[in-house]
């Protein structure tokens, strides 16, 4: 996958220069963001800068943890999830597309779940989406 596409440290980026970055993308970037955040009012929007070589990213999270990641690219993004381990048997259990467990099935184990990256370039995958969302906040 890319890096991001905005790498300068100085310049966090805006709606203006994201929706001019993502083209077509950006209406999806917009459609989960008002998913999580129509599921969790309370959650946080904010613009992070990792490091030079990713660049800046974007984040939704509640007070105790991130909900999810997503990485803008040249005319698309990355969608960047962890799951524990129940709602990853959740999910495998589940109708979600099979790419996305394929994914997460793929994934390396880490203290904190399993991840799921997802290249965002259509909008195939945002019912998917928004049942990972659902599976990451239910209680």
């Amino acid at each position: 996958m890319d890096t991001s596409i905005f790498p300068e440290k100085s310049k966090k980026p805006g709606d203006t220069e994201l929706s001019g970055a993502l083209g077509k993308t950006f209406q999806y970037w917009k459609t989960i963001e008002e998913y999580v955040l129509s599921k969790m009012p309370a959650a946080k929007k904010e613009w992070y800068f990792f490091s030079v070589k990713y660049g800046w990213g974007f984040r939704i999270k509640d007070t105790k943890r991130a909900i999810i990641y997503l990485g803008p690219r040249k005319k698309h993004f990355v969608v960047t999830m962890v799951f524990g381990q129940k709602v990853y048997d959740k999910i495998i259990a589940s109708p979600v597309n099979p790419l996305i467990k394929e994914e997460l099935n793929a994934s390396k184990v880490y203290p904190e779940g399993r991840v799921v990256r997802l290249e965002i370039k259509t909008k195939a995958l945002l019912k998917d989406i928004e049942q990972l969302i659902d599976f990451k906040m239910a209680k």
